[in-house]
């Protein structure tokens, strides 16, 4: 399955796709990297004047490319956008502020994957390399 095929199966679309690139992916692990414009409509509200990006969309970026493109690229060509995606845990610790316009990217260590449950150890860096959160996410993908 090529990178392409990957993101255009993925079962969201914008304003709820926090997936630009697909750096590098295999059966281990996957890379990739999301923008966050400035104009996105959370940032009206949190936090007034000041806008972060909210720790909880912070973990959707890292669920989407860590889990949910890894395990698309797993199942290869069985995934279709009728396939189930469901978050089963989390665990992430928040080390630093995202800000708008700012480029991240989430580096993601494949644990288990197994009966349809995908388990990573997952990193989200900023553009100079600072580690933003960290933690471990695991869904099920099933086809």
């Amino acid at each position: 399955m090529t990178i392409a095929e990957i993101i255009s199966s993925l079962p969201y679309s914008k304003p709820f796709l926090f997936v630009d690139e697909i750096i590098h992916i295999d059966e281990n692990g996957v890379e990739g990297s999301y923008t966050f414009d400035e104009n996105l409509d959370f940032y009206k509200g949190h936090f007034k004047d000041n806008p972060v990006t909210p720790g909880v969309i912070l973990t959707e970026v890292m669920a989407q490319i860590g889990v949910v493109c890894l395990g698309i690229f797993l199942l290869n060509n069985e995934f279709t956008k009728s396939g189930i995606i469901a978050l089963t845990s989390c665990e992430i610790e928040f080390l630093k502020p995202v800000y708008p316009n700012e480029k991240v990217t989430v580096f993601s260590e494949k644990i288990f994957f197994r009966f349809g449950k995908l388990k990573c150890q997952v990193k989200m860096l900023n553009e100079v390399g600072e580690t933003v959160c960290k933690g471990t996410i695991a869904g099920i993908i099933k086809a």
